[in-house]
């Protein structure tokens, strides 16, 4: 069987890799592994995903064949640099963090120093609830012949171009867009919470916009991700930033989306309150416990 591993067992990455045990042979290593009060949990979820845990990064790089990189997009060029120390030649390493184009071709100098294969993968939807069938649109100069491989596995690949940071561009430039949605969504019916002239804005939204819901589940949805992956998404959009940045166009609307993600996860720390405590989610809700002083 196919031997692969995930460095990065979070939602993604655990999502990812339980869907793939059922096809190869698949060995999984997170840095919560070396703090005892998430270690017990870590290896609970890895049984119930059927994968193996690995006693450190370098015995979970030994033998795979496919090396999936799952990890937040701050930490994304410190695991390529920890991971090239133990890869070699016949080795793939497939780069699934959201980060700049320049931050992947940082990375992809390191891991073929080392003699791996380096792939450049943008994850272009959620992965729940799609799982295996989320679309990925990958990159590098062997990523035809591993877009062939990642589909036999069940993977929804598709080869983009022999370029790394292409596929990247298009995520991170789409990510202006995803994501400044939430913020928006989440900075316009905050003030309208506030003023108490919520349903009279999201009726008039209907009415310029009825095809998107925004007299349905949309506004719950757009602010869930939010409050679920702020933390998540404004790193994701300060690689955003950068990637604006780099081809000279000013991140003046990036830059507030990562205030807005980030404020409204600041927020939920500061009152101690963790997602799961929210659920059923409701955007009202949040915002009104939001509003009352710690």
């Amino acid at each position: 069987m196919m031997t692969v591993t995930f460095i990065g067992f979070g939602e993604a990455g655990a999502i990812l890799a339980a869907g793939l045990a059922q096809r190869a042979e698949v060995t999984i290593w997170d840095r919560k592994l070396t703090q005892q009060e998430t270690r017990r949990e870590t290896e609970r979820k890895a049984a119930a995903c059927g994968v193996r845990v690995a006693r450190s990064m370098s015995e979970a790089l030994q033998d795979a064949r496919l090396i999936f990189s799952a990890v937040t997009a701050a930490e994304s060029l410190n695991v390529a640099m920890a991971a090239a120390t133990d890869l070699r030649d016949g080795q793939t390493f497939l780069d699934l963090n959201s980060v700049s184009p320049a931050t992947k071709l940082a990375a992809a100098e390191l891991i073929e120093a080392a003699g791996a294969a380096y792939i450049d993968v943008a994850v272009m939807a959620p992965v729940p609830p799609k799982g295996l069938h989320t679309p990925l649109l990958i990159g590098g100069p062997t990523a035809e012949s591993v877009d062939v491989e990642l589909q036999s596995l069940g993977l929804n690949s598709r080869y983009r171009s022999r370029e790394v940071g292409e596929a990247s561009a298009i995520k991170m430039c789409r990510s202006v867009m995803i994501k400044g949605l939430e913020a928006l969504t989440t900075e316009c019916l905050g003030a309208a919470r506030a003023y108490g002239v919520e349903q009279a804005v999201l009726e008039s939204l209907h009415a310029s916009f009825p095809s998107l819901g925004w007299d349905g589940e949309l506004p719950d949805y757009l602010i869930s991700r939010v409050a679920e992956h702020g933390q998540r998404r404004a790193e994701e959009m300060r690689e955003v930033v950068q990637t604006l940045k780099d081809a000279n166009i000013a991140p003046t609307m990036s830059e507030g989306i990562v205030s807005t993600q980030q404020g409204l996860a600041d927020a939920l720390s500061q009152h101690g309150l963790r997602y799961a405590q929210l659920m059923p989610f409701s955007w009202r809700q949040t915002l009104d416990r939001l509003r009352v002083p710690r």
